[in-house]
């Protein structure tokens, strides 16, 4: 008998800007990624296009980026192992903040609303931060509403996008 409850959802980010030496470029890592995530208990439920973005500090390489929203009846640090897991079979390493690397998943979202202990926090602390974060995911999921801020993927993106005030300079006369 199915249940009639649905499984937990969640958007995770992917990111890559290193070749492998299997998959190819960044953007082929990260279509063999969504295929690695698949599991008994975690399943696909949409994918963002994959966007090009500038890197976030040091790295000089341009990323390859996307979302992808997964069904799971796994708790959120079971899945951030699983991510990590992931991310190990194609070779990330602990190193740099921000550094070159071949694969990087974030989970952004949940709906089971908010999570925080020593590892992991849902939702992603920059997640209204980052163009390349909120572009792919309103693509595949505009009315998630944030659940801290209260306001939808679709709003967040439209808010990150708006010409920010110049600050007046007041000059002495």
């Amino acid at each position: 008998m199915h249940s009639a409850t649905p499984l937990p959802l969640y958007a995770v980010g992917l990111g890559s800007n290193r070749r492998h030496a299997r998959f190819g470029d960044p953007r082929h890592v990260l279509i063999a990624a969504l295929a690695a995530i698949e599991s008994d208990d975690i399943e696909p439920v949409d994918a963002s296009p994959i966007i090009s973005s500038a890197p976030l500090g040091p790295s000089r390489r341009q990323f390859a980026n996307a979302v992808a929203l997964i069904a799971s009846p796994l708790a959120p640090p079971a899945l951030l192992d699983r991510l990590k897991a992931v991310e190990a079979q194609f070779g990330a390493r602990i190193g740099q903040r921000w550094g070159a690397r071949t694969l990087d998943l974030d989970i952004l979202l949940w709906s089971g609303g908010v999570w925080s202990d020593n590892r992991l926090t849902i939702p992603h602390p920059a997640i209204a931060d980052r163009e390349f974060v909120l572009g792919p995911l309103n693509r595949i999921a505009p009315q998630w509403r944030h659940p801290l801020v209260q306001r939808t993927v679709r709003q967040l993106f439209a808010q990150y996008r708006r010409p920010k005030p110049v600050d007046q300079v007041v000059h002495a006369d």
